[in-house]
């Protein structure tokens, strides 16, 4: 067994193990909130959250894969998000969050300017790999995927979202970040 930091290899990968499950519950659970009313959940974007942080906490790699593992497993679990085109299109979506709030954070300073950057950088990126893979998933179906379309999905309807991330996360990684929760390899 290795030790780095006072942490043993194995102790890390199975606290990065732990918490990617506890971020994925997250992201099958939050959605239950507002799963009664789909327009308030469409606006608030609870499966987003557990993502995003998931990036901040542990890091690019696993913050890819628990958002792109979220959506579709939420969507055999209990058939919403649709399968296609929402949750594969959600599915790239999610795992760029992911990916980029811990690929970039890991990158800057660690200081709220950095999650900032790292956040809005994430979520642009994302609804942009979003409107990407939906304009293609539509296609397939010989349905069209309009500017329209994209600009409404990705931006105004999920504007009361976009806020509430923009207010929630940083405070929640500035509090983690705190106590020593962010630590990267």
């Amino acid at each position: 067994m290795f030790f780095l930091g006072g942490i043993s290899v194995q102790n890390r990968s199975t606290r990065k193990l732990v918490l990617s499950g506890f971020f994925i519950a997250l992201g099958l659970v939050l959605p239950f909130v507002t799963g009664q009313i789909p327009s308030i959940g469409n606006k608030l974007l609870p499966m987003h959250i557990p993502v995003l942080i998931a990036g901040f906490v542990l890091g690019g790699k696993y913050g890819f894969a628990i958002g792109f593992i979220v959506p579709i497993l939420r969507s055999l679990l209990f058939t919403m998000p649709p399968m296609f085109p929402i949750a594969i299109a959600m599915a790239f979506e999610l795992g760029v969050y992911g990916l980029m709030t811990g690929f970039l954070y890991n990158k800057l300073q660690r200081n709220t300017i950095s999650i900032y950057i790292s956040l809005i950088v994430a979520m642009i990126l994302g609804r942009l790999v979003w409107g990407i893979v939906s304009y293609f998933l539509f296609s397939i179906n010989n349905t069209v995927f309009t500017w329209e379309m994209f600009i409404a999905g990705g931006f105004l309807n999920a504007f009361i979202g976009i806020v509430i991330q923009l207010i929630i996360i940083p405070l929640l990684v500035s509090a983690l970040n705190k106590y020593g929760v962010l630590s990267y390899e």
